[in-house]
């Protein structure tokens, strides 16, 4: 995977090392803001459908989510000692006390990155356990800490297990070949998993993560059926990390083509790296109109969860309409892009049990096009709250990637007609 290819109200986790034990520490990041950010609900943006309570794949009943962020370090790149700017997400689709597969499909849009486990769902239309996600080269302990988790909670399905762990990659902030994702942290964020308000932006696996020329990470959504069309609920997490400034779209508004400064810099003095992302320092006078990065590159994991009574088949209808929502913000699925997206349904509890046969309950098909809309609208969404609720973030070889400015983003949906 090239270099070049991918990059909540949150909490620090940083690692230390005494008399030969981990701790796990967890504390307020100092780049969150005292007062919790506005979310696509609360500025009213027309992205359209009904968010859930919570607008968060947490409105699905049952589905938790844990993370683990880890920020530490600064300056020079070191490789084994940072800077570090990683973490892990992990989603439980019927919570972490409860064992039971739900039936599941997956779908690539572009299949540069990895989510293993997925050959197992393709054949056996079921997911077991939680999804996790994190930075590209640690994939391999995440899925290894999982295995341990669930042989200790003697979860036993089979006498083996697949785990469903998905990346992208963050090498421009962080130090992503030292490693710093460990097993420790994994069942942190494992044990931590909880309902409720999910955390946005700068935590877990998206912490050193890029979206659309701005800083990306963390988001999540949901969107509410109504009564006639059966009352179901379609939530989505995602880890953005995607896309080209000029291609961000809001709403429909060209909100990249109108921001064209704050574009990556470097944060000192030094010559610019070979292989950086940024093409000046940041004390350089920004020249507006003609600075912004034109490349398309990134990745994009998106998590769908419904309480809709689907089967495999129809799950991986409902997946594919993941790239639906990921157009409408501007991206294209480029080739060094891994998009790669995994959807699940919390109905049709017990199924894996039946000793024989078992009674299924399925939404028809002429019944589905309200989801695959939901679907679109809540992926749009969960990206676009990604992008309000991360901070600007300085990291390895100071490289700094700036947030979206929210009252610039607003006043060009004013202009282009897209909010009063």
């Amino acid at each position: 995977m090239p270099v070049s290819r991918r990059h909540a109200f949150t909490r620090r986790s940083t690692v230390r090392r005494a008399a030969g034990a981990i701790t796990i520490a967890l504390c307020a990041a100092a780049t969150v803001d005292a007062q919790p950010k506005p979310r696509e609900h609360d500025l009213r943006l027309p992205i359209g459908g009904t968010p859930g309570r919570l607008n968060a794949i947490t409105d699905v009943a049952g589905v938790e989510v844990g993370q683990v962020t880890l920020i530490s370090g600064s300056g020079k790149l070191v490789v084994g000692k940072g800077p570090v700017r990683t973490g892990v997400t992990v989603v439980f689709p019927r919570g972490r006390e409860n064992a039971d597969p739900v039936f599941g499909s997956w779908f690539a849009l572009n299949g540069n990155g990895e989510m293993t486990g997925t050959t197992w769902i393709q054949e056996s239309g079921y997911l077991e356990g939680p999804i996790a996600i994190t930075n590209t080269h640690s994939v391999g302990v995440v899925r290894d800490a999982i295995i341990r988790w669930e042989v200790a909670r003697r979860n036993v399905l089979q006498p083996w297990w697949l785990p469903v762990v998905a990346e992208t990659y963050d090498g421009g902030l962080n130090d992503i070949n030292g490693f710093h994702v460990t097993t420790e942290h994994v069942l942190a964020a494992l044990d931590s998993a909880r309902g409720g308000a999910v955390r946005e932006g700068v935590v877990g696996g998206g912490t050193g993560m890029v979206c659309l020329g701005f800083k990306g990470g963390i988001g999540t959504a949901s969107r509410q059926l109504t009564a006639e069309e059966g009352g179901y609920t379609i939530g989505v997490l995602v880890q953005c990390n995607f896309g080209a400034r000029r291609d961000l779209r809001i709403a429909g508004a060209p909100v990249g083509e109108e921001i064209t400064d704050l574009s990556p810099c470097i944060a000192n003095s030094a010559p610019i790296p070979a292989g950086s992302r940024a093409r000046r320092a940041c004390t350089t006078p920004a020249s507006r109109g003609n600075e912004a990065d034109d490349t398309e590159q990134g990745s994009i994991i998106v998590v769908v969860a419904t309480d809709a009574p689907l089967l495999p088949h129809q799950l991986k209808r409902i997946a594919t309409r993941v790239s639906l929502g990921i157009g409408r913000q501007g991206g294209f699925g480029g080739n060094s892009s891994g998009d790669i997206f995994v959807a699940f349904s919390t109905a049709n509890a017990k199924s894996w049990s039946a000793d024989t046969t078992t009674a299924l309950r399925m939404l028809a098909n002429d019944r589905l096009s309200p989801l695959f809309k939901a679907t679109a609208q809540a992926t749009e969404a969960a990206i676009t709250n990604a992008l309000l609720a991360a901070d600007t973030m300085t990291g390895a070889d100071d490289l700094r990637i700036f947030a979206m400015p929210v009252d610039r983003m607003l006043d060009i949906m004013r202009k282009h007609g897209r909010l009063p």
